[in-house]
């Protein structure tokens, strides 16, 4: 196994502080833009209150009026720091309008456009963590994220590597919240490393040693299924997308207790590790950001992970399976039928529609285990890019639970919006010689149908939701936030904040 989230730095080193240190090379302060009601027009220092005296505050704020800082959201202005202030200079991040002051996501992007700037900066400290703790310590350690592993020369400037994050006293709380919110920084990051890996080294075998290796840290039940055991045991699904490539496909289980009265919470990912598209094969042209296909996968197993290193109280059952869709002379064709895992017989028109095959036989599996609630989440169809752009997740589902869903991934920060099951769709999906048929015959409302599709496979009386991250699980454009290039991690923190949530209901 090559270098892994396992033995790897994540993100900077996070600590609590109240005050600015010696060893502090930059402290990192909010800006807001002008308030209209104050009669002066010039912009707010976002400062915490008794961190460092008038004096300084006001020696700040007229270096940034004297070079124009306006305080608006994202804009970075880096100033020497003025004589009573142990560190080299300040950064102050813009944070728009004072009422955004009341964003945690808002709070968390800042944080991260900051970090992004920090490169080559040992020890930053910041006042951002005045205004919101949780996101301002997310934003630091996911702006701060780098993948470098396939780089044979390091970057110029290594990697931000500590904030401290000022607050007026270090406490029980305080210190709950900061570790809190870096295990589920850690756990983003580790979503963002697997789907950033190459598919030439992290292909199924490889995916799922390095989930075991993962989950067995994090003191999780680990079980594997190889190919042959996933003939043996009818996953058709698996199997029919697997086998056109010379890595053969692999099921991953893994299991957190949350203890003998606890709701269970069933997750399924799709895991293709990298997809041509089979037999009807892609277009070439971006046919590389295919290697982003396993990012439901990866997210999966990262919130189990972290469900288990915060001893989430449900029970987390992971259901993940991996394949490689390639095109050989092993291949499935398009009018081959398949028998997915419980039986029911699939014709496949589209062999590009392999993520919906795999993931039924994963749900029928996953509802073997009675939850009380099923999430699964897939890099599944370009449509719902279509639909709703690169960042938003589609939501489908049982409809009370869809919203539910959506609400937290909202809150979250992850911008899931609810999508419907139109009843005139389902017909479409009828085959000519089986029970289904994997696509439509038209290409209208792809990203509906094929939910559609997986609720085929959704015990009765599961609370289910479906979340299509096709765009929003990897960034092919520029740096944003606290977001950078590949990886993103969604829906890593829609999930687990809703793991708490189930547990804080009993």
């Amino acid at each position: 196994m090559s270098k892994s989230s396992a033995n790897r730095r994540l993100g900077p080193e996070l600590s609590l502080a109240t005050g600015i240190g010696k060893n502090d090379d930059v402290l990192v302060i909010g800006l807001t833009t002008a308030d209209e009601t104050d009669g002066d027009g010039t912009p707010s220092l976002v400062i915490g209150e008794g961190l460092f005296d008038d004096a300084v505050a006001s020696a700040i704020d007229a270096s940034l009026a004297a070079v124009g800082a306006q305080g608006s959201a994202g804009e970075l202005t880096r100033l020497p720091a003025p004589a009573g202030l142990d560190v080299a200079s300040v950064l102050a991040v813009g944070l728009g309008a004072p009422a955004k002051l009341d964003d945690a996501e808002h709070i968390r992007r800042q944080a991260g456009v900051a970090a992004r700037s920090l490169a080559g900066v040992s020890t930053a400290v910041t006042t951002l963590s005045t205004a919101d703790l949780t996101a301002a310590a997310e934003g630091f350690f996911l702006g701060a994220y780098r993948f470098d592993e396939f780089r044979t020369t390091p970057p110029e400037k290594a990697p931000l590597g500590s904030v401290r994050l000022l607050v007026p006293a270090v406490d029980r709380d305080t210190k709950a919240v900061l570790e809190r919110a870096e295990a589920i920084a850690r756990a983003v990051s580790i979503a963002r490393d697997f789907v950033n890996t190459p598919p030439s080294h992290l292909y199924p075998d490889e995916f799922a040693a390095r989930a075991k290796a993962l989950g067995s840290a994090a003191g999780l039940k680990v079980e594997i299924l190889d190919e042959v055991a996933l003939e043996k045991g009818g996953y058709g699904g698996i199997i029919g997308v697997g086998k056109g490539s010379s890595r053969p496909p692999r099921l991953v289980r893994l299991t957190h207790s949350g203890g003998r009265k606890a709701k269970t919470v069933a997750l399924v990912g799709k895991g293709i590790t990298f997809d041509t598209g089979g037999i009807s094969i892609k277009p070439a042209a971006g046919m590389e950001n295919m290697t982003s296909d396993m990012g439901g996968a990866a997210a999966v197993i990262a919130t189990t992970i972290l469900a288990a290193e915060l001893n989430v109280g449900v029970t987390v059952i992971a259901t993940v399976p991996m394949a490689e869709n390639m095109p050989s002379s092993t291949a499935q064709r398009p009018g081959d039928v398949l028998t997915q895992y419980g039986g029911k017989t699939v014709e496949v028109i589209n062999t590009d529609a392999e993520g919906r095959l795999i993931l039924a036989d994963a749900i029928v599996r996953a509802c073997e285990d009675d939850p009380d609630y099923l999430i699964d989440t897939a890099t599944l169809t370009g449509a719902q890019m279509v639909a709703l752009g690169t960042r938003t997740p589609g939501v489908m589902g049982t409809d009370e639970f869809r919203d539910r869903v959506a609400a937290i991934s909202q809150a979250e920060g992850e911008s899931g919006w609810p999508m419907p099951f139109p009843d005139e769709l389902r017909p479409d999906l009828d085959s000519r010689v089986a029970d289904l048929a994997n696509v439509t015959n038209h290409r209208w409302g792809g990203m509906l149908s094929a939910g559609i599709y997986l609720r085929e496979f959704v015990a009765d009386g599961v609370q289910w939701a479906h979340i299509d991250i096709a765009g929003p699980a990897f960034n092919t454009g520029g740096p944003w936030g606290y977001t950078g290039k590949g990886g993103t991690g969604v829906p890593v923190r829609t999930i687990y904040a809703l793991l708490e949530e189930i547990a804080a209901e009993g």
